[in-house]
């Protein structure tokens, strides 16, 4: 399984388009290669490198692992975006305090469809997916504000 994007390469830099210092809209994504018996998948993204140790960015799970394709702004139809490290759904810009950060977009194939509250953020996700991941694939993306 891999996921890519259209806007930069693995390890490569984020546009300053999608960032807190441009619009701040959120990065497209490419998946391939998803095996075929996975019944939905997951991604979480996420920033390790933040002060305080790691933010969400973005946690959506229960995708239909047919889409192939999330572009910018769009709501991915029936799947559920959970609780960021602002306490509320939705796309966080990449938004660094000083540094270069790694943002790691990272997506789960799984064998379920996860019942999880609409409340639940990247600590729970990571826990409903215990034992149900079949195939895994992250790409990063680096930003740093000049």
């Amino acid at each position: 399984m891999k996921i890519e994007s259209d806007v930069f390469v693995n390890n490569g830099k984020i546009p300053i388009r999608y960032t807190c210092n441009g619009e701040g809209i959120q990065i497209p994504i490419k998946m391939f290669d998803v095996p075929k018996d996975a019944k939905s998948l997951a991604l979480i993204v996420d920033d390790p490198d933040a002060p305080n140790g790691d933010f969400v960015h973005w946690v959506v799970w229960n995708i239909d692992p047919k889409i192939s394709v999330i572009k910018n702004n769009n709501n991915i139809s029936g799947a559920t975006e959970g609780y960021t490290s602002l306490g509320k759904p939705g796309w966080v810009a990449p938004c660094p305090p000083s540094g270069i950060h790694h943002y790691n977009f990272k997506l789960f194939a799984l064998d379920t469809v996860l019942s999880m509250s609409k409340s639940s953020g990247k600590i729970d996700l990571i826990h409903a997916m215990e034992g149900r991941i079949i195939d895994n694939a992250v790409l990063v993306g680096l930003y740093g504000r000049e």
